[in-house]
């Protein structure tokens, strides 16, 4: 029956009457002389966790089969996936005589078998098989890594899918503890070198990216977003060869006008605090309003950069440039005068200024055709 024949089928396949198949399955009650005897299987629990089809969603399931509702329609009844519903029937269902393409499906055969899959721990591939085992633990020791291994396996063993696994599986088999299918020194050939999984963090569990609290982007001002007010700026910075040198760069969102921050000692956050402060002093109050930055480590002492200035720091979210798209366009106009892969601690901050003074002469379509200076003058003139 758990190959999914009927109750009358599986005794005759056996050669017993039904009412000794029915004994055999239930078992039976003590009466006269005869003793009480257990079922040969005792019944596993068909209640699980909501996740998994229960025996009423498989029952539902035949029904609604034997009504000819198509899988989309019974995925959507249950709440399902229609992808659930087509793979309960592909593993649970049987094969019809003399049609191996027809599946007939049966739900309490069905709810047997899944039950019969679900007890952990199952016996690994790896640890089943020796050949697969000593080709992998071959390919570890010649600092392959796990997903070159399982590559390889394809392409050495087209024909044998038993000598097919994922990366995965192999992953498995190095780190948790209690297998023994790999040794455990292998796991020292792995290029990370861990001996351990490292866990991945639930977002909500991650250490602060700063000691000082991070402003988001959301809770910028309405009037930064229309580019109405003046003095709302935006900073990140160029990096230069092997990232060993740096440039930063401010544009005002109203203006378009470009400053550049000189940073021959590096691009520490103390570095970047302390030319942004020196930059930010050289402007009227009314023209440095708020600044919107990246999350990148050289805004760590944007705290302090706040107490010093009174400017508040608004941060993107992850992978967000276009929260910053004035500034992202400038970085690319930038690449004219500073390529990359080129040293830029070369240039002094005379070459900043004329660069920043060409920048700022250039006419804009945005502004009507005038320039970043022009309009910047306009607003200090008022």
């Amino acid at each position: 029956m758990d190959q999914g024949l009927s109750s009358r089928e599986a005794c005759e396949r056996v050669g017993i009457n039904l009412r000794t198949g029915k004994r055999w399955r239930n078992g039976r009650n003590a009466s006269g002389k005869d003793k009480a005897r257990p079922p040969i299987l005792e019944p596993l629990p068909t209640a699980g966790p909501s996740r998994y089809l229960r025996e009423a969603d498989r029952v539902h399931i035949a029904d609604r089969l034997r009504e000819k509702a198509s899988i989309r329609t019974i995925a959507a009844e249950l709440g399902r996936s229609p992808s659930t519903i087509s793979r309960e029937i592909r593993r649970n269902g049987t094969a019809l005589p003399g049609d191996g393409h027809r599946l007939a499906y049966r739900p309490h055969a069905a709810q047997a078998r899944a039950d019969t899959r679900r007890p952990r721990p199952k016996p690994r591939k790896i640890g089943q098989n020796p050949e697969l085992r000593g080709f992998i633990q071959h390919h570890l020791d010649r600092k392959w890594s796990p997903e070159q291994i399982c590559q390889a396996l394809r392409d050495t063993f087209p024909e044998r899918p038993e000598m097919h696994v994922v990366h995965e599986t192999v992953y498995q088999a190095l780190y948790v503890q209690g297998r023994g299918e790999l040794r455990r020194e292998l796991a020292g050939a792995l290029r990370s070198g861990r001996a351990r999984r490292k866990p991945h963090r639930q977002a909500n569990c991650r250490q602060p990216r700063f000691a000082t609290p991070m402003v988001m982007i959301s809770e910028r001002p309405a009037e930064v977003e229309d580019r109405a007010v003046p003095g709302h700026w935006e900073g990140d910075l160029i990096l230069g060869k092997d990232n060993a040198s740096a440039i930063g760069t401010l544009v005002e969102r109203h203006t378009r006008y470009v400053m550049l921050l000189h940073l021959p000692n590096g691009r520490t956050a103390e570095h970047v605090r302390d030319a942004l402060v020196e930059t930010v002093q050289t402007l009227p109050a009314h023209l440095v309003r708020s600044l919107t930055w990246d999350q990148g480590s050289e805004m760590a002492a944007h705290g302090s950069f706040t107490v010093a200035t009174g400017v508040p720091v608004y941060f993107c979210d992850p992978a967000s440039p276009w929260q910053r798209g004035s500034n992202e366009n400038t970085n690319g106009l930038l690449r004219q005068y500073f390529p990359k892969g080129t040293d830029l601690s070369v240039h002094t901050p005379e070459d900043l200024v004329h660069v920043a003074a060409e920048l700022n002469g250039r006419p804009r379509k945005t502004l009507g055709w005038e320039t970043p200076a022009e309009r910047l003058h306009k607003l200090i003139a008022a």
